[in-house]
């Protein structure tokens, strides 16, 4: 169920038990992929586990109990991402701006009933300020809301370690979801100029702060190792991962 879809006396109406706040970027994502990949690949995850939620009862509840909806709501699109800032295209907030307006949004669902709130992400630069804001969030006087935050691409087991940037995750998830907007003429290029990892480690320690210190290209990992059967694998294994995810927020008694 798509928030910005319904009319108010739709969701008046509705039984909707959590809210999914899909967050991305508009940043680089190399030569082939869209500077609004994160949000793209978000969205994607957030809606297909939004429709998945349903499907399994409640623990100790009976059959005949359903659950109610899970509710998308639009995404924020701009997030962490200063250290693309070298590559055309490319917006960014502070993370404190970022913060609060990311916990503002999510608080104003709890006028309306709506308490429970995952963050469905996609940018790797948004991951501690979400952490962040889901804790912030969750301990809040004015309202009972809990929150958690879900990064998809922490999500799906064995191919997490080839995250990379706009490399084959990426891109195969994009190929599955959003093939029109993946420039394939120009893969082989990316893959040419792509780092091999993200920055230059020393004692555990990344010493660049900006992508543009270790990629020429803005590519990090081969995205033509990513195709349209990994994509949907991904869309698989992360929305499943995220609709069990909003089933065990709903199901917590977080009451004190």
């Amino acid at each position: 169920m798509r928030l910005a879809d319904q009319t108010w006396t739709d969701v008046r109406d509705a039984t909707v038990d959590v809210a999914v706040v899909p967050v991305g970027s508009t940043e680089q994502h190399g030569p082939h992929a869209p500077l609004g990949t994160d949000t793209l690949t978000a969205v994607s995850v957030a809606e297909t586990a939004a429709s998945a939620y349903a499907a399994e009862p409640r623990d100790g509840v009976a059959d005949d109990v359903t659950r109610g909806e899970a509710v998308v709501t639009p995404p924020v699109p701009i997030g962490v991402a200063e250290e693309h800032r070298a590559f055309d295209g490319t917006m960014w907030v502070s993370p404190d701006t970022f913060r609060a307006y990311v916990r503002e949004a999510a608080a104003s669902l709890t006028a309306h009933g709506i308490d429970r709130v995952v963050f469905a992400n996609g940018h790797g630069g948004n991951v501690e300020a979400l952490a962040e804001v889901a804790r912030r969030y969750s301990r809040d006087d004015d309202h009972d809301g809990y929150a958690v935050a879900f990064t998809w691409f922490e999500a799906v087991g064995e191919h997490a370690s080839d995250m990379g940037h706009a490399g084959p995750l990426e891109t195969a998830l994009l190929r599955a979801t959003n093939p029109d907007l993946v420039r394939e003429d120009r893969i082989a290029d990316a893959s040419d100029g792509a780092a091999d990892r993200w920055g230059e480690w020393v004692s555990g320690v990344n010493l660049t702060h900006d992508s543009e210190e270790f990629t020429d290209n803005g590519v990090v990992g081969d995205p033509a190792a990513g195709d349209e059967v990994l994509g949907a694998e991904l869309l698989d294994r992360a929305s499943d991962a995220l609709a069990e995810l909003l089933r065990a927020v709903v199901d917590r008694d977080v009451r004190a």
